[in-house]
This record gives structure tokens, sequence and C-alpha cells, in this order.
């Protein structure tokens, strides 16, 4: 069931909070504490209920309480002055007041209600708005499905391009790989009005590659064709189905767009090949994955010495490797991930991926913020739908001291790729963002929601420590820094500004302080 109150819905199974249009930035203890609020709206709740509910009966601070119940009053716009929502019982405990209505996206659509039937999804986007599901691998060989799933990411990028199209991102669509699906369905739960759907087979030089545009609010067949060429023009094959999913979507498109969306990173197979097992090989973040990633890299960059976004994600694999400490030669290293970006950078002035990657390899790795803002927002600028520019660009607008602007990008790339398997490194950014804006329990929050996917992220479990230790949980954080002092022992107070590129000496100060606190030698 999904809670609707004041302008907002609540969705426990997605765990989203929606306001209007927009997904709000919700810390899994805030999330919980709400539903909680919700749930138990028709009496007042202890805090001893709170307590058990969202943390397990752990020992918990009254200040600790009291900062939870404000955050989230703050996210549902209300006060602790107002409580119009939330309101405090001296000496008992908290209700939920606001009026709420509860429903099942099963409903049927009720006359007297005209928003109940919107409000059961994300709220679509106010422009045309299109997900491109996995294509099915007709070829009888799971080998080739990293080829399959190439020619649909080349497909998406060329859409997210058009900047008066909302297109979901790759990593959000690619969950629905391998399920039967509903189209409607995946409307609901992506938030947009079309869905891309079909299929691939190759065989020996031949490729045929089918499509179908549905909307996804009737489930009506918009548009379906078939494409039939050489495996030579699987680029030409791709730019086909674009163009005819833009036109079926919207008739009336400046050639222009057209032009730019068709533009390929590469023209070569193999280099394209190797890039493509590369990218799957980083999402993952493990350092056996990441390693084999970078060796990728490389040998599509071997194929082809101008292919822009695959510097990009050597550069990267290079900036990765030293946030997690796995650098064993640390100075050649960090010149090498720099050449790799700088190299990215030059020759990919329209790559929305190579800008994005290279852009924030080179603003960690050298310092330089300001640039790094620069060519991130020129990222933005050539594809508005590439989730990875909108959160590697609120990484270099927290390091630069820019918390607000930093967790406005998050949550909108968020947004755009709302089941992205990248989701970890969003909300480690969200939890650098809190810690910065002085809000340790968000931080920790939303540290922890990112350990759970990737326990070695380094600079996770540092903000994990810091932020306890902040808050003045210092069982909490002990246990973290005895985590941090496994993965890298040689980190140290000291040596910080080394590790990230932390632009303000306040911010600075506090990371310091909070992880001094929690244990870790100068």
């Amino acid at each position: 069931m999904k809670f609707f109150f004041d302008d907002h819905v609540l969705d426990p199974d997605r765990r989203e909070l929606i306001r209007g249009s927009d997904a709000i930035a919700v810390g899994p203890q805030v999330f919980d504490l709400l539903m909680y609020l919700l749930r138990n709206r028709e009496h007042v709740v202890t805090k001893d209920d709170l307590i058990d509910t969202v943390w397990g009966g752990r020992i918990v601070s009254e200040s600790t309480l009291t900062s939870h119940i404000n955050a989230v009053r703050r996210v549902i716009g209300d006060t602790g002055k107002e409580q119009r929502l939330v309101r405090t019982i001296a000496r008992k405990g908290y209700r939920f007041v606001g009026e709420v209505r509860e429903s099942d996206v099963s409903e049927s659509p009720d006359p007297a209600r005209p928003h109940a039937p919107v409000a059961q999804a994300l709220v679509l986007p106010d422009r045309p708005s299109i997900a491109v599901l996995p294509f099915f691998n007709l070829s009888g060989d799971p080998a080739q499905d990293y080829f399959v799933d190439g020619v649909v990411e080349d497909i998406i990028a060329a859409l997210s391009r058009m900047s008066w199209l909302f297109v979901i991102a790759r990593n959000s669509s690619f969950t629905y790989k391998g399920r039967a699906v509903d189209e409607k369905r995946v409307g609901r739960e992506l938030g947009v009005r079309y869905v891309l759907e079909g299929s691939l087979r190759k065989a020996a030089n031949r490729v045929r590659i089918t499509g179908q545009l549905i909307d996804a609010g009737t489930g009506a067949n918009i548009w379906s064709e078939r494409f039939d060429g050489k495996i030579d023009d699987i680029f030409e094959l791709q730019d086909q189905v674009t163009a005819h999913v833009v036109g079926a979507i919207s008739p009336r498109i400046e050639r222009a767009e057209m032009e730019r969306a068709q533009r390929k990173p590469t023209e070569s197979l193999d280099a394209y090949d190797y890039y493509l097992r590369a990218m799957a090989n980083l999402h993952h973040g493990r350092r056996e994955a990441v390693d084999e990633a970078l060796r990728l890299s490389y040998k599509a960059i071997e194929f082809d010495p101008a292919f822009a976004s695959a510097y990009g994600m050597a550069g990267w694999c290079h900036f990765w490797r030293k946030v997690n400490g796995w650098m064993s030669d640390h100075a050649p290293e960090v010149a090498e991930g720099v050449r790799l970006a700088r190299r990215a950078v030059e020759l990919g002035r329209d790559d929305a991926v190579a800008l994005a990657r290279g852009g924030h390899a080179l603003a960690h790795l050298t310092g330089d913020l300001d640039g790094g803002v620069a060519l991130l927002d020129r990222a933005k600028m050539l594809n508005p739908n590439l989730a990875a520019a909108w959160f590697l660009g609120g990484f270099v607008r927290a390091w630069s001291g820019d918390s607000n602007g930093a967790i406005a990008h998050f949550t909108h790339a968020m947004r755009l790729s709302p089941l992205d398997p990248e989701m970890y490194r969003m909300q480690a950014g969200m939890a650098v963002a809190h810690l910065f804006a002085g809000h340790f329990d968000e931080a920790s929050s939303w540290a922890g929601a990112s350990s759970r996917d990737l326990p070695s992220f380094l600079m996770v479990v540092a903000i994990i420590a810091a932020s306890h230790a902040l808050a003045g949980r210092a069982d909490e954080a002990r246990q973290a820094m005895e985590r941090l002092r496994r993965l890298d022992p040689a980190l140290r107070t000291s040596n910080l500004t080394d590790w990230l590129p932390i632009r303000r000496p306040q911010d600075l100060a506090l990371f310091s302080d909070g992880l001094r606190r929690a244990g870790l030698p100068e």
C-alpha cells in the first residue's frame, strides 16, 4: 500500500518518497521512521516504539531520536514549530496528524478522486519520457548477450542526447533483463510514457533487429519494425531504430538533434566489444572487477587509439583504485590516470560519457575541482539524461563545499536511474554531502546503505566512522574504525588531503575531527 498525504506519496515497496514530480532523497532510517509514523497514525507512538522498530532496540540517544524526527519533518515540508504533519506529544511520544489516504496500485480509478491514479506512480516528467528495455537475444548463444546489450546501450545513448526527451538510464532499464514484463507496470515503476522493447538475432555475419514502441499508459503499440543488415552495418541499424523511435514520439524533430544523436564513439567493433565488457566490470566496484575493467579499457584503446570513452573509463578506473587505497605505486599510477583522463577530454569534447568519467577523474586526481565542474556541466548539456554526469557532478560539488548543490545532483541522478547498479555510489555521494552539511544522522544512514552493497568502499566506511563519532555514537564509530583500519592500515588524519580533494578547510577539519574521535591515528 502507498501512503498519500499533503502533496507527497510514500511507497514502502520501492522505498521512495515523491513530492509533486520530484523524488526526495531520504536516508534509510528517516524513511523507516516516517513509514512507522504513517502506519501507526491512529495513536501516539512512544520513543521506545520507535527505537525498537527503527533501530532494532539498540541504545539510541535522545538527541539522535530528535534529529531523526526533525529530518522527517524536513523532508515532508514540516517544522518543529508548525508541527502540522508530525506532532510531538509532551512526555508521550509522536503522532502523524496529517490527512493520509492509503491506496494499492491495483485499485480501480475513482472518478471522485481524479488524482489517485496518477499519484500511484512516479509522476511523469514535463517532457516525453521513455525507457528502453534490454532486447531479447535470439541468437541461441548466451555468450552474445553482451553484444545485444551493447546495441541497446547505444540506442539509449542516442536518445539520451536529445534534450527534449527524458530517458531512463541504462542501469535502471537493464534491471528488467530476462524478465517477462508488463509495459504498463514498467511505465509506473520508472515513471515514463513510452517503453521500447525488441530482440536481436545474430547469425554468422548477419544481424536482425526488431523493435516496438509501447504507450505505457494504455499498452497500445505505437510503432514496430524489423531491420536486417550485415554485422558491419550494426551502427547504421542502431541509427535506424533510433530515428524511427524518435519519429514515432515526435514527428517534428530538428535534423541537428538527430545528427548529434547518431554520432558513434568508435567505428571499431573490436574496440566497442572490449569497451562493453569493461563497462560491465566497472559497475561492480570490487577490486578484481575494476582491475579487469582497466585491462579491457586498454584493449579497447589498442583497437581504436581515438576512442574517447575508453580513455575516460581507464582514467576513472585509476581514480577508483586510488579512492579505495588499492594503488601499489601511488605516484606513477596517479600520473597514468591523469594522462588517460586528459586524453579522454581532448578526444571527447562532444562525448558526454568521456567528459563525465574523464572530467571527474581529473578533478579528483589533480584537485582541479572547478575544471571538473565545467567538464561535468558540459557532459550534462550534451546528454541531460546521463545519470553518471549528474552523480559525478554531485561529488565534485561536495568536495568543493556546495553541499546543497551536491544533494540536488544526487537526487536528480537517482530519479533518472532509480534502479541503478551504481546506486551505492550515489548513496555514498549523499553521505559526503550530508556530512559536510552537518547532518550526521543522514550521513551515516546513506553511508550505511551504500556499504551494504559494497562493504569494501573505503570512503564510505570512513564516513560511517566519522558521522557516528560526530553524532556521539562512540560504539558504532569504533566498530566502523576497526573496519577502516583493516581496509587501509596506512590511512591517517594527516594524509586525508592526499586521499580526497576536500577544498574547504572547515570540511576537512570536520572530517578529520570525526575520524580522530573514532580512533584514526594522526
